[in-house]
């Protein structure tokens, strides 16, 4: 693929078709508007997630189908360069699929970590972003992806790492994408008005699920994109059906939650009081 004379290069590397929409979605179609080289890497094409309306596909081929859907949500958001690495979805924690030998959790680092080095040295990011150490809520595949993520970052400069797998590149920052308590609170909220049921948000409560908003250090306004981010959510019909909280609610208020979108900057450690309004900000 010939990618654009870009300003700058955002990479994306999630675990499942539809990571990349709902908590980045904005950010890359933004990025991706202002000139921008905007890349993503997705580790597997989710074979094993939920089929919100048996027309749409079979557990038999619920992968080839999102992987038809990542393809539509990549171009929605002006996606440049995506890369399916092609390993299993593991499922949720604690189901049979977590012990399959081709699951992502299951899959060899150093195996992993080569394949991103590759992609970090050919395409020499500025900014890298996944998930954070608890993969948002624990799934197995988030919680792998970032730990293979985090060690292709720092192995992509290392010239005595991965000979063979490019000219070593530096990327100058590395971001986790989070969801600030306030999030649920607010989705929550929205449910009640508008006259619908909001206890599995109880759970989340519980478990002190999101980040803490006081720990975010960069918030970007989405709002300029949000129909591509609306589209590219809208892609993943498999996955975004009508039991989805976000559609329970009139579009424009989920589009108005949805405007801002969350990170931590992991490394480098951060100047204190930081609050970043563009991920490239300060670079």
């Amino acid at each position: 693929m010939v990618l654009p004379d870009p300003k700058r290069t955002l990479l994306a590397v999630f675990a499942h078709p539809d990571d990349e929409a709902f908590g980045s979605g904005g950010n890359l179609a933004l990025n991706a508007a202002k000139g921008h080289c905007v890349a993503l890497v997705t580790a597997t094409r989710g074979e094993v997630g939920e089929i919100s309306d048996p027309a749409l596909a079979t557990p038999e081929n619920l992968g080839q189908v999102r992987e038809g859907e990542l393809r539509a949500a990549a171009a929605a958001l002006g996606v440049h360069d995506l890369t399916i690495l092609g390993y299993r979805d593991s499922g949720m924690d604690g189901t049979e699929d977590n012990a399959n030998p081709k699951a992502l959790a299951n899959a060899d680092q150093q195996e992993v970590v080569a394949s991103l080095v590759e992609i970090m040295r050919r395409l020499r990011p500025d900014v890298v972003i996944t998930f954070d150490e608890n993969g948002g809520y624990g799934h197995p595949d988030h919680i792998a992806i970032n730990r293979h993520t985090v060690a292709a970052f720092h192995a992509s400069g290392d010239a005595s790492s991965f000979e063979g797998k490019g000219e070593p590149w530096s990327p100058g920052r590395l971001y986790y994408v989070v969801f600030p308590k306030s999030i649920f609170s607010r989705l929550r909220e929205a449910l009640i008005a508008h006259g619908e049921d909001a206890s599995d948000f109880d759970r989340f409560e519980e478990s002190g699920l999101g980040w803490d908003d006081d720990k975010v250090h960069a918030t970007i306004d989405v709002t300029g994109v949000i129909d591509e981010k609306w589209k590219a959510l809208n892609s993943h019909k498999t996955q975004f059906g009508a039991d989805s909280p976000f559609n329970r609610i009139p579009v424009e208020a989920t589009k108005a939650l949805m405007s801002r979108e969350h990170l931590v900057q992991v490394h480098p450690e951060p100047p204190n009081g930081v609050a970043y309004t563009d991920v490239f900000e300060g670079l």
